[in-house]
């Protein structure tokens, strides 16, 4: 039996051979992130094409993509979660002096799962997320919890811009509600070309969490 990793959803001993039914070879290489792995002193290390492809497979979704699509499937997926990261690390800016180097811990894929946020979006006539996660960060022992939702604009497909990820910690403290009223009032001021004039923030913070998201379409 396979035994799955809590941590990423994978298999614990990584399969890099070929699928049931699979005709062609798929890379076997693996990207080394720039996402610090709370606990293991380096980063976490992204799948390879075949990985990717075995845990569609072992999942039922293959029938999605063909083994050729995998190496541009990957890439987007890396460029995605480095993105994600970028993001975190902008919120994480909140609380640099209580923690300069946050981690994640593990992270969770709830596609199935609409986040309040994404429900309230839905509901005034935007789409739904394609994908939805949950991660978990290390902030000097401490656990945070952020959830990410994924959108896909089919009217800028194939052209940077094609993805929208809405980054936040989760509403589980009180700690955290106050960094989502902080980061609002901070990307406010930013808008307008202000500094806030509670904390003297230059705006940074608030340009840094409304840049577009430019992963390169797949090809």
């Amino acid at each position: 039996a396979v035994v799955i990793d809590p941590r990423n959803n994978m298999p614990v001993t990584p399969r890099q051979d070929m699928a049931p039914g699979q005709k062609n070879p798929i890379s076997v290489s693996r990207q080394v992130s720039t996402i610090p792995k709370s606990g293991a002193g380096g980063t976490w290390v992204y799948p390879s094409p075949q990985m990717f492809y075995n845990s569609l497979v072992r999942k039922g979704k293959a029938e999605d993509c063909t083994e050729n699509d995998m190496g541009a499937v990957v890439s987007v997926h890396n460029s995605m979660n480095e993105d994600t990261w970028r993001r975190v690390m902008t919120w994480e800016r909140l609380h640099r002096e209580d923690c300069t180097n946050p981690m994640l811990l593990r992270f969770l894929g709830r596609p199935d799962d609409l986040s309040p946020l994404a429900w309230a979006r839905y509901l005034t006539g935007g789409g739904k997320p394609f994908d939805r996660h949950d991660w978990y960060v290390d902030r000097s022992g401490k656990e945070v919890r952020y959830v990410i939702d994924y959108y896909f604009h089919e009217d800028k497909a194939g052209l940077p811009g094609q993805f929208d990820l809405v980054v936040r910690p989760a509403a589980d403290s009180f700690e955290a509600v106050l960094d989502r009223l902080k980061m609002n009032v901070y990307i406010g001021c930013a808008m307008v070309g202000i500094p806030c004039p509670i904390s003297g923030n230059n705006g940074a913070i608030g340009r840094e969490a409304v840049e577009p998201n430019n992963t390169a379409p797949e090809s």
